[in-house]
């Protein structure tokens, strides 16, 4: 221990020396360093703002609520649109509709009649009038005084007018026909009694061409008396009224 002593009082003066010269060699470093930060500049302070500030909170929700509302208007206006669009097609199919069944409709007459007006053509290529039979009225055997130019009398009746003339042979045709209607044969007849022309006259009273054949063809197969005196060619008509079967 005295040896340690010793050693310590020699170099006591040492260790102090050191040490002062630490504390000073730090002072001198924390002096210089003070006064390079005492030399730095004041630089001025840049503060950025953005180029919208901020809105105020109450701004910030009438703008939430506006938008809502506005989303809520184009909702409801969508909606309308959309019904109103769903109208517009329900009446236009609607429409469309009704277009093609009254189409279908004119299709299905227009059809019905063209079938009634073929096979009315086909009937009246088909029937051949020296083929129909007709009752026939005589009057061999009577007084020619007593024969009357009216055969019938009522709703059917044959009248025919040829002056000084009557029939001896007379066809009946007016129940054939399930039409009805008043048709006049104009008629030629020579001095033999035969019918040499019958042409029926076009009526608005008649409705199916078929009653003109067969008032032609009765008016064709009459026969008149004879009579030498009569003009070559003698004119007169026979009027039929045909009823509807």
């Amino acid at each position: 221990m005295s040896y340690f002593f010793k050693i310590y009082r020699r170099n006591i003066y040492g260790i102090i020396g050191t040490l002062i010269f630490h504390i000073l060699l730090f002072s001198a470093f924390l002096l210089s360093d003070i006064q390079k930060k005492g030399k730095i500049k004041e630089e001025a302070i840049l503060i950025e703002f953005p180029d919208e500030l901020l809105e105020p909170e109450n701004n910030i929700i009438e703008k939430e609520e506006s938008k809502e509302q506005s989303e809520i208007n184009q909702s409801s206006v969508n909606l309308s649109n959309v019904a109103s669009n769903q109208l517009s097609v329900e009446r236009s199919t609607k429409s469309v509709n009704e277009y093609v069944d009254n189409e279908y409709l004119k299709e299905v007459e227009a059809a019905r009649k063209l079938v009634s007006d073929v096979n009315n053509q086909l009937s009246k290529e088909t029937v051949d009038m020296d083929d129909i039979k007709m009752p026939v009225q005589t009057t061999e055997g009577m007084d020619p005084d007593s024969i009357k130019n009216v055969i019938y009398t009522g709703e059917s009746n044959i009248v025919y007018y040829l002056e000084n003339r009557y029939h001896v042979s007379l066809p009946i045709p007016v129940y054939l026909s399930q039409s009805g209607g008043k048709v006049i044969v104009d008629i030629e007849v020579n001095r033999n009694g035969k019918v040499t022309k019958a042409i029926p006259r076009e009526s608005a009273d008649v409705s199916n061409d078929e009653l003109y054949n067969y008032a032609k063809t009765a008016a064709s197969r009459t026969i008149f008396n004879s009579d030498p005196d009569a003009p070559v060619s003698q004119k007169g008509s026979i009027h039929y009224n045909f009823i509807a079967q």
